[in-house]
């Protein structure tokens, strides 16, 4: 294009990225016409994944293309997409479609083996990290300085990693310089999972005679870097995935404002009830009718202090919930009964704040700090991370959706 520099206008790198996906495919259908495999591109943008119809159309895309043998080659569509309504990064993107097509797994390539409990350039005695059981409670080095191959540090690979588990997805952290090792790794996976070779309290012992030495800790096993398959990090997929429309609800759409309940409402949510006005504590944001919000719990003071919060404690987040009111609506008619709906605000669209099909809540209720190291803040929340998904706290109950 005879480009000196990088352009700096918005619509000058749109159109850049327009003529790099015909050069980008033109390489994909390189690679696979020897193959004889037929291929195709799907070009998404976060507003196809806020938007539900789109949302399950691109999903019925995916699924006939599947279907007819077809692979599909996803990107992000650069060529429309703005900083509003952009992914961030292609680790997301891929999350959010391994758990769209209910994929068994996802390999997000990096430029380093595997995670380690501690960095190994500094510590000689890291052990590299293979499987990882319980992804909110493991210790390793997620170094921020990035990875060869684009802009995404490994703390995107993380956050992604905890998107596709909680679908169900096996995912996995390798290195991208050989590509080969994926199905090497595949292979390993499969062999795991056979009833001959599952890991259990009783056999991990004879684990040395096939795989190296092996360390079990609360979360991870660690396997020594002598295992015969390639090093990589092998996070579990959820027992009890988040499926369709409750994936698309915490993972597809950005949440605009939270709701603070009571732990009264909290247990009527659990026991599949909607949210009553009763329940509400506070509302926080600027959001419209049917847009998202964050479902947090708290303790209700019983008299607002003179700063005129009505809570107190730290908000645990259980949730997300697609709201039938606006905020300033709900700010109105929080802590009264549905009766009082219509004499408050004049209508009432429903008795609802919340209508319980709408309500998803989280794999595990997030906490406000992970013991991840070297990461922004320390915090790696759904909270931090528009589309990542929940740490683990204890505290409050586990709700699951059906």
């Amino acid at each position: 294009m005879n480009i000196a520099k990088r352009p700096k206008h918005v619509s000058q790198l749109q159109a850049l990225a327009a003529v790099g996906q015909c050069q980008l495919m033109g390489l994909w259908d390189q690679f696979f016409t020897p193959l004889r495999q037929p291929i195709a591109q799907i070009l998404l943008t976060r507003s196809d994944i806020a938007d539900r119809t789109r949302y399950l159309n691109a999903q019925n895309t995916f699924n006939e293309l599947l279907d007819m043998g077809v692979i599909p080659i996803v990107n992000e569509n650069d060529t429309l997409a703005v900083s509003e309504i952009k992914f961030g990064d292609n680790d997301t993107l891929s999350a959010i479609t391994a758990g769209m097509v209910h994929a068994d797994m996802l390999f997000l390539m990096t430029d380093v083996d595997c995670l380690y409990d501690s960095n190994p350039r500094t510590n000689p005695d890291a052990q590299p990290i293979e499987v990882v059981e319980d992804i909110a409670q493991i210790v390793a080095d997620v170094s921020q300085s990035g990875s060869a191959l684009g802009t995404g540090g490994m703390s995107t690979k993380i956050v992604a990693a905890r998107l596709a588990t909680s679908a169900g997805v096996t995912t996995v952290i390798t290195r991208a310089s050989n590509p080969g090792n994926i199905l090497r790794i595949v292979r390993h996976v499969e062999a795991s999972q056979s009833p001959a070779s599952l890991v259990t309290q009783e056999n991990a012992e004879d684990l040395d005679h096939r795989n190296g030495p092996l360390v079990r800790t609360a979360s991870a096993i660690n396997l020594d870097a002598k295992a015969p398959v390639p090093l990589h990090t092998r996070f579990l997929p959820s027992p009890h995935p988040i499926r369709d429309r409750s994936f698309w609800i915490l993972h597809g759409l950005k949440p605009h404002g939270t709701i603070y309940i009571d732990a009264g409402a909290h247990k009527a949510l659990v026991g599949k009830a909607g949210l009553l006005p009763a329940g509400v504590v506070d509302v926080e944001g600027n959001f419209a009718q049917q847009e998202a919000v964050r479902l947090c719990v708290v303790e209700r003071k019983r008299h607002p202090g003179e700063d005129g919060k009505c809570w107190e404690g730290a908000p645990v987040e259980v949730g997300r919930a697609l709201v039938n009111y606006a905020a300033p609506e709900i700010a109105r008619i929080k802590g009264h009964q549905s009766s009082d709906i219509e004499s408050l605000l004049g209508y009432a669209d429903s008795e609802y704040v919340c209508q319980r099909e709408y309500i998803t809540f989280l794999e595990r209720v997030s906490r406000p700090v992970t013991p991840m190291r070297e990461l922004v803040a320390g915090h790696v929340g759904i909270g931090d991370y528009e589309m990542g998904a929940s740490a683990a706290a204890g505290g409050v109950q586990d709700p699951r959706e059906d």
